[in-house]
Protein backbone atom coordinates (compact mmCIF):
# COMPACT_ATOMS: atom_id res chain seq x y z
CA UNK A 1 0.00 0.00 0.00
CA UNK A 2 2.78 2.40 0.90
CA UNK A 3 4.54 1.71 -2.40
CA UNK A 4 1.36 2.54 -4.29
CA UNK A 5 0.87 5.76 -2.30
CA UNK A 6 4.44 6.88 -2.96
CA UNK A 7 4.05 6.02 -6.65
CA UNK A 8 0.92 8.17 -6.94
CA UNK A 9 2.56 11.04 -5.04
CA UNK A 10 5.63 10.79 -7.25
CA UNK A 11 3.55 10.98 -10.41
CA UNK A 12 1.62 13.99 -9.09
CA UNK A 13 4.86 15.66 -8.02
CA UNK A 14 6.45 15.25 -11.45
CA UNK A 15 3.27 16.24 -13.27
CA UNK A 16 3.05 19.49 -11.30
CA UNK A 17 6.44 20.48 -12.65
CA UNK A 18 8.25 21.17 -9.38
CA UNK A 19 11.91 22.11 -9.54
CA UNK A 20 13.63 18.90 -8.47
CA UNK A 21 17.03 20.22 -9.56
CA UNK A 22 16.68 23.09 -7.07
CA UNK A 23 15.71 20.63 -4.34
CA UNK A 24 18.84 18.57 -4.98
CA UNK A 25 20.95 21.71 -4.68
CA UNK A 26 19.38 23.08 -1.48
CA UNK A 27 18.55 19.99 0.57
CA UNK A 28 21.91 20.13 2.35
CA UNK A 29 21.29 23.74 3.42
CA UNK A 30 17.99 22.71 5.00
CA UNK A 31 19.57 19.64 6.60
CA UNK A 32 22.14 21.81 8.40
CA UNK A 33 19.36 22.98 10.70
CA UNK A 34 19.00 19.45 12.11
CA UNK A 35 21.50 19.88 14.98
CA UNK A 36 19.68 22.95 16.30
CA UNK A 37 16.32 21.19 16.09
CA UNK A 38 17.71 18.36 18.21
CA UNK A 39 19.41 20.75 20.65
CA UNK A 40 16.22 22.75 21.20
CA UNK A 41 14.12 19.61 21.64
CA UNK A 42 16.60 17.85 23.94
CA UNK A 43 16.98 20.87 26.22
CA UNK A 44 13.22 21.42 26.33
CA UNK A 45 12.38 17.76 27.06
CA UNK A 46 14.95 17.75 29.87
CA UNK A 47 13.23 20.76 31.45
CA UNK A 48 9.81 19.20 30.85
CA UNK A 49 10.80 15.95 32.60
CA UNK A 50 11.95 17.84 35.71
CA UNK A 51 8.80 19.96 35.80
CA UNK A 52 6.59 16.93 35.17
CA UNK A 53 8.15 14.96 38.03
CA UNK A 54 7.82 17.86 40.47
CA UNK A 55 4.30 18.60 39.26
CA UNK A 56 3.22 14.96 39.50
CA UNK A 57 4.51 14.64 43.06
CA UNK A 58 2.68 17.86 43.93
CA UNK A 59 -0.53 16.58 42.32
CA UNK A 60 -0.55 13.49 44.53
CA UNK A 61 0.62 15.42 47.59
CA UNK A 62 -1.63 16.16 50.55
CA UNK A 63 -0.15 19.64 50.80
CA UNK A 64 -2.90 22.04 49.61
CA UNK A 65 -0.40 24.70 48.50
CA UNK A 66 1.62 22.28 46.35
CA UNK A 67 -1.56 20.77 44.94
CA UNK A 68 -3.00 24.20 44.11
CA UNK A 69 0.18 25.52 42.46
CA UNK A 70 0.60 22.39 40.35
CA UNK A 71 -3.07 22.49 39.38
CA UNK A 72 -2.75 26.12 38.22
CA UNK A 73 0.42 25.33 36.28
CA UNK A 74 -1.17 22.40 34.47
CA UNK A 75 -4.37 24.29 33.75
CA UNK A 76 -2.68 27.43 32.38
CA UNK A 77 -0.07 25.81 30.16
CA UNK A 78 -2.47 23.19 28.84
CA UNK A 79 -5.19 25.77 28.28
CA UNK A 80 -3.24 28.36 26.26
CA UNK A 81 -1.55 28.04 22.84
CA UNK A 82 2.15 27.27 22.78
CA UNK A 83 2.92 30.15 20.43
CA UNK A 84 1.23 32.59 22.83
CA UNK A 85 3.34 31.26 25.69
CA UNK A 86 6.49 31.79 23.62
CA UNK A 87 5.67 35.43 23.01
CA UNK A 88 4.69 35.96 26.64
CA UNK A 89 8.15 34.80 27.69
CA UNK A 90 10.00 36.56 24.87
CA UNK A 91 8.17 39.91 24.84
CA UNK A 92 6.01 39.96 27.99
CA UNK A 93 8.62 39.28 30.66
CA UNK A 94 10.96 42.10 29.51
CA UNK A 95 8.03 44.52 29.74
CA UNK A 96 7.29 43.36 33.28
CA UNK A 97 10.97 43.76 34.13
CA UNK A 98 11.00 47.30 32.72
CA UNK A 99 8.01 48.27 34.85
CA UNK A 100 9.66 46.88 38.00
CA UNK A 101 13.19 48.12 37.29
CA UNK A 102 12.80 51.21 39.51
CA UNK A 103 11.78 49.05 42.48
CA UNK A 104 13.99 46.00 41.84
CA UNK A 105 17.21 47.00 40.08
CA UNK A 106 18.48 44.42 37.59
CA UNK A 107 15.18 42.59 37.17
CA UNK A 108 14.73 43.80 33.60
CA UNK A 109 17.93 42.12 32.52
CA UNK A 110 17.06 38.98 34.48
CA UNK A 111 13.69 38.68 32.73
CA UNK A 112 15.04 39.34 29.23
CA UNK A 113 15.79 36.16 27.24
CA UNK A 114 17.14 35.64 23.78
CA UNK A 115 14.87 33.89 21.29
CA UNK A 116 16.47 30.48 21.78
CA UNK A 117 16.19 30.52 25.58
CA UNK A 118 12.62 31.80 25.45
CA UNK A 119 11.66 29.08 22.97
CA UNK A 120 13.22 26.31 25.05
CA UNK A 121 11.56 27.59 28.23
CA UNK A 122 8.16 27.79 26.52
CA UNK A 123 8.46 24.29 25.08
CA UNK A 124 9.62 22.89 28.42
CA UNK A 125 6.86 24.59 30.40
CA UNK A 126 4.15 23.59 27.92
CA UNK A 127 5.16 19.96 27.56
CA UNK A 128 5.92 19.72 31.27
CA UNK A 129 2.26 20.51 31.96
CA UNK A 130 1.06 17.70 29.72
CA UNK A 131 3.67 15.29 31.03
CA UNK A 132 2.72 16.07 34.62
CA UNK A 133 -0.45 14.06 34.11
CA UNK A 134 1.56 11.29 32.43
CA UNK A 135 3.93 11.08 35.38
CA UNK A 136 1.06 11.23 37.88
CA UNK A 137 -0.76 8.37 36.15
CA UNK A 138 2.46 6.36 35.98
CA UNK A 139 3.14 6.77 39.68
CA UNK A 140 -0.43 5.96 40.65
CA UNK A 141 -0.41 2.86 38.45
CA UNK A 142 1.92 1.18 40.97
CA UNK A 143 -0.06 -0.78 43.54
CA UNK A 144 -0.48 0.63 47.06
CA UNK A 145 1.06 -2.55 48.41
CA UNK A 146 4.44 -1.47 47.06
CA UNK A 147 4.44 1.66 49.22
CA UNK A 148 3.16 -0.26 52.23
CA UNK A 149 5.92 -2.83 51.81
CA UNK A 150 8.50 -0.04 51.64
CA UNK A 151 7.15 1.48 54.84
CA UNK A 152 7.27 -1.95 56.46
CA UNK A 153 10.98 -2.11 55.65
CA UNK A 154 11.51 1.19 57.45
CA UNK A 155 11.84 3.44 54.39
CA UNK A 156 10.79 7.06 54.44
CA UNK A 157 8.46 8.50 51.78
CA UNK A 158 11.38 9.85 49.76
CA UNK A 159 13.27 6.59 49.94
CA UNK A 160 10.19 4.61 48.92
CA UNK A 161 9.60 6.89 45.95
CA UNK A 162 13.22 6.82 44.83
CA UNK A 163 13.92 3.12 45.35
CA UNK A 164 10.56 1.42 44.85
CA UNK A 165 7.84 3.48 43.14
CA UNK A 166 9.66 5.59 40.55
CA UNK A 167 11.81 2.75 39.11
CA UNK A 168 8.62 0.78 38.43
CA UNK A 169 6.73 3.82 37.15
CA UNK A 170 9.43 4.52 34.55
CA UNK A 171 8.26 1.52 32.55
CA UNK A 172 4.80 3.08 32.30
CA UNK A 173 6.04 6.63 31.73
CA UNK A 174 8.57 5.97 28.95
CA UNK A 175 6.16 5.29 26.02
CA UNK A 176 4.04 8.47 26.33
CA UNK A 177 7.14 10.52 27.15
CA UNK A 178 8.72 9.29 23.93
CA UNK A 179 5.61 10.36 22.05
CA UNK A 180 5.83 13.81 23.64
CA UNK A 181 9.46 14.15 22.56
CA UNK A 182 8.58 13.23 18.98
CA UNK A 183 5.83 15.85 19.00
CA UNK A 184 8.30 18.37 20.45
CA UNK A 185 10.69 17.78 17.55
CA UNK A 186 8.00 19.14 15.25
CA UNK A 187 6.84 21.93 17.56
CA UNK A 188 10.42 23.21 17.77
CA UNK A 189 9.70 24.87 14.41
CA UNK A 190 7.62 27.46 16.29
CA UNK A 191 10.81 28.91 17.80
CA UNK A 192 11.58 30.44 14.41
CA UNK A 193 8.66 32.86 14.84
CA UNK A 194 10.59 34.59 17.63
CA UNK A 195 13.42 35.43 15.23
CA UNK A 196 16.60 33.47 14.69
CA UNK A 197 20.29 34.13 14.27
CA UNK A 198 21.82 32.91 11.03
CA UNK A 199 24.15 30.47 12.79
CA UNK A 200 21.30 28.98 14.89
CA UNK A 201 18.57 28.43 12.33
CA UNK A 202 16.68 25.17 12.68
CA UNK A 203 15.12 23.12 9.89
CA UNK A 204 11.92 25.09 9.34
CA UNK A 205 13.60 28.51 9.39
CA UNK A 206 16.21 27.44 6.86
CA UNK A 207 13.55 26.05 4.53
CA UNK A 208 11.49 29.20 4.91
CA UNK A 209 14.37 31.53 4.07
CA UNK A 210 15.79 29.61 1.11
CA UNK A 211 12.33 29.02 -0.33
CA UNK A 212 11.43 32.67 -0.07
CA UNK A 213 14.74 33.83 -1.56
CA UNK A 214 14.44 31.60 -4.66
CA UNK A 215 10.61 31.69 -4.94
CA UNK A 216 10.42 27.95 -4.29
CA UNK A 217 8.30 27.78 -1.12
CA UNK A 218 6.63 24.45 -1.84
CA UNK A 219 9.85 22.68 -2.75
CA UNK A 220 11.54 24.09 0.37
CA UNK A 221 8.79 22.95 2.71
CA UNK A 222 8.75 19.51 1.08
CA UNK A 223 12.43 19.23 1.99
CA UNK A 224 11.69 20.32 5.56
CA UNK A 225 8.83 17.84 5.82
CA UNK A 226 11.05 15.01 4.58
CA UNK A 227 13.72 15.82 7.19
CA UNK A 228 11.14 15.97 10.01
CA UNK A 229 9.58 12.71 8.85
CA UNK A 230 12.93 10.91 8.74
CA UNK A 231 13.85 12.30 12.15
CA UNK A 232 10.60 11.23 13.82
CA UNK A 233 10.79 7.80 12.17
CA UNK A 234 14.28 7.30 13.62
CA UNK A 235 13.18 8.27 17.13
CA UNK A 236 10.10 6.06 16.88
CA UNK A 237 12.40 3.14 16.12
CA UNK A 238 14.67 3.99 19.06
CA UNK A 239 11.66 4.40 21.33
CA UNK A 240 10.40 0.95 20.36
CA UNK A 241 13.77 -0.59 21.15
CA UNK A 242 13.83 1.13 24.54
CA UNK A 243 10.31 -0.01 25.38
CA UNK A 244 11.14 -3.62 24.54
CA UNK A 245 14.23 -3.45 26.70
CA UNK A 246 12.33 -2.03 29.67
CA UNK A 247 9.51 -4.56 29.29
CA UNK A 248 11.81 -7.53 29.84
CA UNK A 249 10.66 -9.36 32.92
CA UNK A 250 7.15 -7.89 32.67
CA UNK A 251 5.89 -9.33 29.38
CA UNK A 252 5.61 -13.11 29.25
CA UNK A 253 6.28 -14.59 25.84
CA UNK A 254 5.14 -18.04 24.71
CA UNK A 255 6.47 -20.04 21.84
CA UNK A 256 4.33 -21.32 19.02
CA UNK A 257 1.67 -23.66 20.35
CA UNK A 258 2.69 -23.04 23.96
CA UNK A 259 -0.01 -20.57 25.05
CA UNK A 260 -1.76 -21.39 28.33
CA UNK A 261 -5.20 -22.97 27.99
CA UNK A 262 -8.14 -21.78 30.07
CA UNK A 263 -10.68 -24.46 30.96
CA UNK A 264 -13.89 -24.11 32.98
CA UNK A 265 -13.81 -25.62 36.44
CA UNK A 266 -15.85 -25.53 39.60
CA UNK A 267 -14.55 -24.45 42.98
CA UNK A 268 -14.03 -28.13 43.85
CA UNK A 269 -12.02 -28.68 40.67
CA UNK A 270 -14.63 -30.42 38.51
CA UNK A 271 -15.73 -29.13 35.13
CA UNK A 272 -18.99 -27.30 34.66
CA UNK A 273 -18.69 -24.18 36.82
CA UNK A 274 -18.29 -20.60 35.64
CA UNK A 275 -14.87 -20.21 37.25
CA UNK A 276 -11.68 -20.54 35.23
CA UNK A 277 -8.50 -22.41 35.94
CA UNK A 278 -5.28 -22.17 33.98
CA UNK A 279 -3.43 -25.14 32.60
CA UNK A 280 0.20 -24.28 33.25
CA UNK A 281 2.52 -25.32 30.44
CA UNK A 282 5.70 -26.89 31.77
CA UNK A 283 8.91 -25.56 30.17
CA UNK A 284 10.73 -27.86 27.83
CA UNK A 285 13.91 -29.48 29.16
CA UNK A 286 17.18 -28.13 27.82
CA UNK A 287 18.90 -31.02 25.94
CA UNK A 288 22.30 -29.49 26.66
CA UNK A 289 21.88 -29.73 30.43
CA UNK A 290 22.98 -32.89 32.21
CA UNK A 291 20.46 -35.31 33.67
Amino acid sequence: VWVAIFAVLGVLFLTAGFDTAWMREEWLFVLKGLPWTIIISAAAIGLAIVLALVGALARISRNPVAFGVSGFYVSFFRGTPLIVQMFLLYLGLPQIGANLESRIPGIREALTFDYLTAGILALGLNYGAYMTEIFRAGIQSIGHGQMEAAYALGMTYRQAMRRVILPQAVRVIIPPTGNEFIAMLKDSALVSFLGTAVAQMEIFRRAQLVGRADYRPFEAFILAAAVYWALTTLFQFLQGRLERRLSKGYVREYGAGRRPRFVPASAAGSAGSGALEVEVVAPEADPQQGH
